[in-house]
């Protein structure tokens, strides 16, 4: 119950989805333009604030708890996840970082730069397996009972908290998502892969 309740279940299946998916990486991932200190996927500025596990949350807390009271990426973007170091641009939590940051992916540095922007660019996705891991969350959420048996985070809350020097309770506290979260993550998700799909980038 424990592996449901914090997300432990969900991201294992997860990463057995990006392990398979990367043996054999479709073009646009095995030929994707990310590189170390690009960072524009990291402005968290969606409705969500990136939408991640009890145990993800409590990782990323772990790794960022001893950088409090140093500048973080808000300082190089407001909208930036505060575990980017704001000189490099590269992540202070970067083994410890969530499903979402693993997955994401972009054939075009520019068009993530567009994004950020605020522009609809197509070049930039998640792998499916981000898309399994939510499926699974919301799976254990009915099994278990509603949200308050298996909550969602907000990265972009979580990692905030952290660098302000909150204890773990204070930042879970502050980045607990409202229940439909969760769904409205999965359908927006959906919808952009939808269209992505629908205009080629698929």
């Amino acid at each position: 119950m424990d592996a449901l309740a914090s997300g432990a279940a969900a991201e294992q299946i997860g990463q057995i989805v990006r392990a398979q998916t990367m043996q054999t990486p479709p073009p646009e991932v095995a030929h994707a333009a990310c590189a170390q200190g690009c960072a524009f996927c990291c402005i968290l500025d969606g409705p969500d604030g990136g939408t991640i596990t009890e145990n993800e949350a409590r990782r990323m807390h772990a790794a960022l708890a001893p950088l409090a009271g140093r500048p973080d990426g808000r300082a190089w973007h407001p909208a930036a996840c505060p575990a980017l170091d704001p000189d490099s641009r590269t992540c202070r939590a970067y083994e410890a970082r969530p499903s979402l940051c693993q997955s994401f992916f972009s054939s075009d540095a520019e068009a993530c730069r567009a994004n950020a922007d605020g522009e609809a660019v197509a070049g930039a996705g998640l792998l499916g397996s981000h898309f399994d891991q939510l499926d699974v969350m919301a799976l254990a959420r009915a099994a278990l009972g509603g949200p308050a048996h298996a909550r969602s985070y907000a990265l972009s809350e979580l990692a905030a908290a952290a660098i302000e020097g909150r204890d773990l309770d204070a930042s879970l506290a502050a980045a607990r998502q409202s229940p439909g979260t969760l769904d409205a993550a999965r359908r927006g998700l959906a919808a952009a892969a939808g269209a992505a799909t629908a205009g080629g980038d698929g």
